[in-house]
Formats: C-alpha cells, structure tokens, sequence
C-alpha cells in the first residue's frame, strides 16, 4: 500500500466550534451535551445521487436563472475552483450548490427584513456538477454587506455560501466564501469563530484569468474535502 495515499485523520481543530460566544445565536443552538455517535448504515451511505438533470439549464448563470424583465443590478463576477481530497485528486460528479444575498445585500427570503431592495431578476441561489477535473464555476453578482443583530452596529462582510453533496445527503459539506480585502473581516464573530490559521481558506482570490473580458472578474475559490489543507465548514462536531 502507498503510505502516502492513507487518509489522515480530519483536522476538526480548524472548523468553528459549535459555541462561539461572540456569536450569539450558537449560544442557543450550539449543543450542551458531548454528543452521542451514531453508527452508520449502509443505507446512510448510498443515495440519492445527483446527476445532470439536477442542474439542467442555467444553474450556474445567477445572473439570468431567476431574470424576468431584465438583468439583475449590480456587479457581476465569476467564481470556480476545484473539489479536491487532501491528495489534490479532483472530486467528479459532486453537486455544489451557492446561495447569497443581492447586490444591496438582502435575500429572497421571508425572514429577511433588512430595508434594502429586492432584485426581481436576482433568485441568489445557484448549483452545478463538478467536472471532470472537479471543476465547478457561477456566474453571479457580488453580494452587498448587511446589518445583523448579533451586536451593535454589527455588519456581515459580502459572502456567499456554499453546499457541497457527496454521494449521499450524510455527506453533505456547507461553509462560506469572502473576498479579499473587506474591511468588515476583521469585524466578523462569524469569520472569526474559525481558528486563525485556517480563515485564508475562506477567502477567495482575486483571479484576472478567470475574468470575462467586459463581463465579469473572477474570483477563485478551491473546496478541499480534508487533510491540513481541509476547507473549514460549519455544524461539524
């Protein structure tokens, strides 16, 4: 067997804990009681699986899969990477899902008052399969900051989050990408509930060769599965 193709084991060090006092909503859900493992099953392992007609048509155009009379405000920017395992071996065939607010920084969701427009032709939400090289890419606007009520005059930096599918929905990943650069960074008890020598993987970088000429700037954003280099994520024991 080669040595260097045996798992390591996960390093949890560099996920948020499920109790981040500084971010007060974990106060309440964060667990209170060490949890219980649960054996896994066969079945939990297996199933369903995402194939191309799960991702049919313009997916991964955030900028026209939601349009009704027109283009959604705002800058428009692309963002791709690669799924890799902690060898840097690409991840086929996954489902990887982003969902964000608008440009003025509110969601298309019901439980979002803040007083800032909604975009008509802006859903916010956006999936593909990765290639075969593990390879992913949206087209989208650049979301805007927003207030939240964590704290006084708190605001979340841009962000757009992201949901990765493995075979099955137990294998299912969610963390958050950020842009380099946001002032609001540094501010951020979410962002800052990771370890700090683990939040550079959260933030994207800034990528002139995936620009759309006249289009969009691109923004690069690699999702690794494990190992040292693994992409924190969050609700993860």
């Amino acid at each position: 067997m080669n040595q260097s193709r045996v798992l390591r084991p996960r390093d949890r060090s560099a996920n948020p804990p499920q109790i981040a006092p500084a971010y007060k909503s974990t106060i309440l859900r964060g667990p209170k009681q060490p949890l219980l493992a649960i054996p896994e099953t066969a079945g939990d392992l297996v199933g369903p699986r995402f194939g191309a007609d799960a991702v049919a048509g313009l997916g991964a155009d955030l900028t026209r899969n939601a349009a009704v009379n027109g283009a959604p405000l705002g800058e428009r920017v692309v963002v791709a990477g690669r799924l890799v395992d902690e060898f840097g071996r690409p991840v086929r065939d996954s489902l990887v899902e982003i969902w964000q607010a608008n440009a003025a920084g509110r969601y298309v969701d019901r439980a979002d008052r803040h007083d800032a427009p909604l975009d008509p032709n802006f859903l916010g939400a956006g999936r593909c399969l990765t290639d075969s090289d593990g390879c992913y890419s949206f087209l989208t606007i650049r979301p805007g900051a927003y207030p939240w009520r964590n704290h006084d005059n708190g605001w979340r930096p841009a962000h757009i989050h992201f949901s990765v599918f493995g075979p099955c929905f137990a294998t299912r990943l969610t963390t958050q990408m950020y842009f380099p650069g946001d002032p609001l960074l540094d501010l951020d008890p979410i962002f800052n509930a990771v370890p700090e020598n683990a939040r550079g993987r959260l933030v994207a970088r800034f990528a002139l060769e995936l620009a759309r000429p006249e289009i969009a700037l691109g923004f690069a954003f690699d999702l690794v599965l494990r190992g040292r280099d693994a992409t924190p994520v969050e609700n993860r024991p």
